[in-house]
């Protein structure tokens, strides 16, 4: 019950609803172990004594009784509802809440189907539990201890011979337990697996499609799907190994009953009506000790789920606001670092090393360099997407921790290298980190971004509702309204990873032309791989391996014939060069 106990803060603020559901459900409960009486009462004190004008009485308590049951049941069931659905609205949102503020760190390695399995199928394991599996044990503990005691009052000696067999029952029901919950654990991560690959494969359908994977991909879900079933028919053999011996020794107490209660009928030992309500109390005992199993069942998924559910929620916020933490509206976009050092993973070599640099406000900073040579890495940085291992970065002289989140992050303007647009209108999109703008500021950042043109030729202009991912758009489109999304929110600091890479040369040198007005005043990066997207810089930093091998301008750098900056520049403009010869 441990997984309960953690998750208590989310059910608990409900249990108002719980009890009420509790006391309807002893009222339920009642009203269910008195139908054995009423058979009792009617057979020796109506029938065996030929009291019959006591029939229409009888009828109507047994109506009444059952309308009273009736009304019982449904505000049982309401309430039950209630309490189970308030409970996990509360906990879906706290691990939606979780989902926004872990860092990029835990995405890494996180997978997405993973994830929307245990926002979905495992809160909603999670409430069918707190809805139905826990009234219904307290309504097996409440209805098997009635039963018992209305059976001890009637023959003490029936009871216990009928009642014998109930401790292997037990006995069973728990060995079951045993074996069922990691059966539905093991369910829970292969459902989680086969939703990550649907979830993998929808995403990546063009690609899938280009190379002709369809039916390559089809036996990839087919080994996720098989492995989905056979955890199922694996957790089916263990309840058809378990319930058949439950149905046995139950069925066993019925025989036993009627055995030795009609033995003791015929001695004249109890009344034929006891024997009667011995025969309906003993289902009362028996359904709700062989339905432990499917109580035992719904717990056994519910603690799974609650497991999983746990794992999101205790995973650690590493990037947070410190105690004091300094909220300022604008920032000048003064960034130094000062021997930093970073790795994504302590096991990994390191990404960046003593990486050391000043740009000063509104001025322009272009990295260069290889795939994997640190340039993301230290953009991520600035925004604190992740933590440096070692060194110190600043903004205006103070350390970057001394900031909040929100400040960094609403003062710098990013746009990456794949560009993410959301299932809304293009208006949305542009304004999404500043949902006070007004029309007009919208279209200017719009326009800055060389996007209005396009945008204006849409069916509903500002107002049309993109696809999924930006669908029904060219890559270059959705990279123009990334850059104009990132314009919008007037930063002090913008971040432009490789933002053109998507573009035509036409567009790029239109966006170019758009940028260095934006970049007035504005401390800029610029990512690129292409040389004439950062050669107007102030600083041009190359990178190599997580290290800075040149630094300078564009000129400066040219001078050196042998360095990694001249090396790349004679490979694009060189091979521009061949290619306008041969278009000539």
């Amino acid at each position: 019950m441990d997984t309960f106990k953690r998750l208590k803060e989310f059910y608990w603020p409900y249990k108002r609803y719980f009890f009420l559901s509790i006391i309807f459900l002893l009222a339920v409960t009642g009203f269910t172990v008195a139908y054995p009486i009423i058979l009792q009462v009617t057979i020796d004190h109506v029938v065996l004594d030929g009291n019959f004008g006591l029939v229409p009485y009888v009828a109507i308590g047994f109506l009444l009784i059952t309308l009273l049951k009736a009304v019982a049941v449904y505000y049982h069931q309401y309430l039950g509802d209630l309490f189970g659905i308030q409970s996990v609205y509360e906990l879906r949102n706290a691990l939606y809440r979780k989902l926004q503020f872990l860092p990029f760190r835990y995405y890494d390695n996180a997978r997405t189907g993973d994830l929307m399995s245990r926002l979905t199928a495992d809160v909603e394991g999670f409430r069918f539990f707190l809805s139905f599996g826990f009234a219904q044990l307290i309504n097996l503990t409440m209805l098997v201890g009635l039963s018992m005691g209305i059976m001890f009052y009637y023959s003490p000696s029936l009871a216990i011979v009928t009642l014998a067999a109930m401790p292997f029952l037990i006995v069973t029901v728990y060995k079951f337990d045993q074996k069922v919950h990691p059966a539905f654990t093991s369910i829970r991560k292969s459902f989680a697996g086969m939703t990550t690959k649907v979830q993998e494969n929808i995403s990546g359908m063009n690609t899938v499609k280009s190379l002709s994977k369809e039916g390559f991909e089809m036996g990839r879900f087919d080994e996720k799907n098989t492995d989905y079933k056979d955890k199922f028919i694996h957790t089916a053999n263990i309840w058809s190994r378990y319930f058949p011996f439950m149905e046995l020794i139950g069925h066993i107490c019925v025989v036993v009953l009627l055995g030795y209660g009609g033995w003791l009928v015929i001695n004249g030992s109890i009344q034929p009506g006891v024997l009667v309500a011995f025969f309906s109390l003993i289902w009362f005992i028996i359904n709700p000790l062989m339905n432990l199993g499917f109580i035992v069942n719904t717990f056994s998924q519910s603690k799974a789920s609650g497991e999983r559910i746990l794992q999101v929620l205790d995973e650690k916020e590493d990037i947070f606001d410190k105690p004091n933490a300094i909220g300022k509206d604008y920032l000048d976009g003064h960034v130094v670092f000062e021997n930093v050092s970073h790795s994504y993973d302590e096991e990994e070599d390191l990404a960046l090393k003593n990486i050391s640099f000043e740009a000063k406000p509104g001025k322009t900073i272009g990295l260069i360099g290889a795939t994997g040579s640190g340039k993301t890495s230290i953009t991520q940085l600035i925004s604190r997407f992740y933590e440096p291992d070692r060194g110190k970065i600043t903004i205006d002289g103070r350390e970057i921790t001394d900031y909040t989140l929100k400040t960094i992050r609403k003062n710098t303007g990013v746009v990456l290298q794949e560009s993410f647009l959301f299932s809304s209108s293009v208006k949305d999109n542009i304004s999404y980190g500043a949902p006070e703008a007004t029309l007009e500021h919208i279209i200017d950042a719009a326009k800055r971004a060389d996007a209005h043109e396009f945008i204006m030729g849409l069916p509903k202009g500002y107002d049309t509702v993109l696809g999924e991912r930006g669908g029904g758009l060219s890559g270059g489109q959705k990279q123009r309204i990334a850059i104009a999304r990132a314009i919008c929110i007037n930063p002090s600091i913008l971040i432009l990873d490789d933002a053109t890479s998507a573009v035509d040369m036409e567009t790029e040198a239109k966006i170019q032309a758009a940028f260095r007005e934006v970049m007035q005043g504005r401390t800029t990066f610029i990512i690129a791989h292409r040389i004439s997207s950062l050669m107007h810089a102030d600083e041009i930093i190359v990178l190599e391996d997580g290290e800075i091998v040149e630094r300078g301008t564009h000129e400066e750098l040219l001078r050196s014939s042998e360095g990694p900056y001249r090396r790349i520049y004679d490979i694009q403009f060189q091979d521009r060069k061949q290619f306008l010869e041969e278009a000539k």
